[in-house]
Parts: C-alpha cells; structure tokens; sequence
C-alpha cells in the first residue's frame, strides 16, 4: 500500500481534538517537521501533544493500514504530488484533506468531465430505464460517472457506466475494506480492478451510528466537489409521503444542496408524466429554486446532453488552483 511520511503526519494530526478539516486547510503545509507540527497542534489541541504520544498514534495509523490489505492500493493527502484538487468554491471544513483510494486516481483530474449521478435507493423500471439512457449518453461523451455505490439509482449509474465502455468512481463512506451495502461488493470489486477508482475518507470504522451517518453525508459532498455537474435521477424530499412505502430516502438532497453551494452546475432528470408521483420531489423542488438547474427529459435527452457537455468543456477548472497551492508557500 502506498503511502507518504506527509499522509501519516497528516492523519495523525487529525486525530487530536480539535484538530478538524478546517484546521488542516488553513494550516497544512507537507514540508513541516515532526518538531515544528508538533508545536503547531499544541496550539489548538485541547488534549496533551508531545513527541512521545504523536510517533505512538502514528504508529497505531500504521498498524491500522496494514488491516486495509488489498482492498487498498494507497493513500494521498493534501501536500502529496498525486492529492486530486476539488471543484468549485468550497469552505475549508468542506475540503478534502486525505483519501484511501483503489484503482485509477487519475479519473479525479480536472482534465476529465466528471459527472455525478445520484438519486433514489428504491426505483421503480421506469426511473431505471430513464437513467441507463442518460448515463449511456454521458457515457458515450466520454464523461467519467461518479456515484456512491449504494443501492438503487447510484449501482445502476455504476454498472450503466461500465456497460456503457465508460470509466466510474465509487465514492465510499466506509473504509475500503468494510463496503457497504454487502450486495455491492461484487461491483465494487470490479471498479477498483478495472480502470475505475473506489474512495474513502476513512481508514477505519465509525464508533457510532451518528458517526456512520455523518459519514454518508460527507460522502455526499465528495460526490459534488470531484465532479463538474451532478445529476439527480429522481429522490423524495424528507417531508415525501408515498403511499407504497413507509420510509422514504431523500439522501440525495445533500450532495445536491452541496453542488449548490459550491457553484457546480445541477441538472435533474424529468418530464410531466412524473408529475404525480412522490419519488420526484426533490426533482421538482430543485427546478424551483434559483440558480437554475438544467432539466434533461428522459423522452428526448439528446440535445441536453450534448449542451451540457459544450457548456462544460469552457468551464475555467482552476479557480481554486491558486488557493490550494497556497497552502504549500
């Protein structure tokens, strides 16, 4: 597994109190030495940080890589030649600052047209059929399709992706050798063998359910800030009532909510004959609001996609090459 000193440093950084990801992107810098860290987090750390106790928790870290086995081909973190940069304007407690990764890092380039499709855990055959049709064209526009792997909407974006001859990244809110859910380890297993990439922030397991939770929604702000337009199939919004169903699934809002904020475009699959139906609502929420959204309709999607694909190709990817590079000066 493939990791550096900077990587170690950095997680283990983060594993004192009040040392979060905001700390790190104001304060990170690669070239920092054990000593002069050391002196920085004793600044903010609300807990006792000396040599002794920072090499014992690095070297705990190292033990717990080693738990990873294959399932990991490595690790990047901020400072590292290889650490992918992000899209958009985002906050720095947004910002990604380590990633566990398997298979091809290089599909996060900005030199790619990513595209993030989401969207329900439970579709019904017509939401499938309309996002294998998108998806195939994205495909066929070379876009590389960023999803979370989880049941329903993201799997089929996946295996849409890989049907289509296209490149996928599966963005995971569990370490790479614990995926979630168990039916999706098969698939999982394919990307990261088969020029896809799996990623995780996360090396091991959450202490809690509200831990695990937390992590599906920073996952979801992942899928946003490494993709150039993030596309909802179709998902309810918390306050849905189906009549079908006593529990609906509106996880996709954050990822969308996320995209928003960090000014990446947003598009969403619909057309009138979903107007009744309750899987749509969050669709129809987001056509609502401002800025507007793109809305592909799954009857005739051709030309919305090869505009958003013109719209994409002229967008200026480095506005925020300058702040990340100045965290290394």
């Amino acid at each position: 597994m493939k990791y550096t000193e900077n990587a170690l440093n950095l997680l283990t950084a983060k594993t004192f109190k009040n040392i979060g990801d905001a700390w790190i992107a104001n304060n990170w810098d690669d070239q920092l030495s054990n000593q002069t860290l050391i002196e920085l987090l004793r600044k903010t750390a609300k807990e006792d940080v000396n040599e002794d106790i920072f090499l014992k928790v690095k070297e705990h870290i190292k033990e717990k890589f080693e738990k990873l086995g294959n399932s990991c081909d490595g690790v990047t973190a901020l400072g590292d030649p290889d650490f992918p940069e992000y899209r958009g304007n985002v906050k720095p407690s947004d910002r990604p600052n380590v990633l566990f990764y398997k298979g091809n890092l290089d599909l996060l380039s900005k030199k790619n047209i990513n595209i993030a499709v989401i969207g329900v855990l439970t579709p019904n055959e017509k939401i499938e059929q309309d996002e294998r049709k998108v998806v195939d064209l994205l495909s066929k526009e070379n876009a590389v399709i960023v999803s979370g792997l989880a049941l329903g909407c993201d799997r089929i974006a996946h295996h849409q992706a890989l049907k289509s001859k296209s490149t996928t990244v599966a963005i995971l809110p569990t370490p790479l050798n614990n995926i979630i859910p168990r039916d999706c380890i098969p698939l999982a297993t394919y990307i990261g063998e088969n020029g896809g990439l799996l990623l995780s922030e996360y090396y091991d397991e959450p202490k809690s359910h509200i831990e695990l939770s937390g992590r599906f929604i920073k996952r979801d702000r992942l899928q946003a800030l490494f993709s150039d337009m993030v596309i909802l199939t179709a998902s309810y919004t918390p306050d849905s009532i189906d009549p079908n169903t006593t529990k609906v699934d509106s996880g996709s809002r954050h990822a969308m909510a996320k995209a928003m904020e960090y000014g990446i475009k947003r598009g969403v699959i619909y057309n009138s004959y979903n107007d009744k139906d309750p899987k749509y609502d969050l669709n129809r929420q987001i056509i609502s609001e401002k800025p507007s959204s793109i809305v592909i309709d799954p009857s005739k999607p051709e030309k919305t996609i090869s505009d958003i694909f013109d719209s994409l190709k002229n967008i200026d990817k480095n506005v925020n090459k300058g702040e990340q590079c100045n965290l290394f000066k």
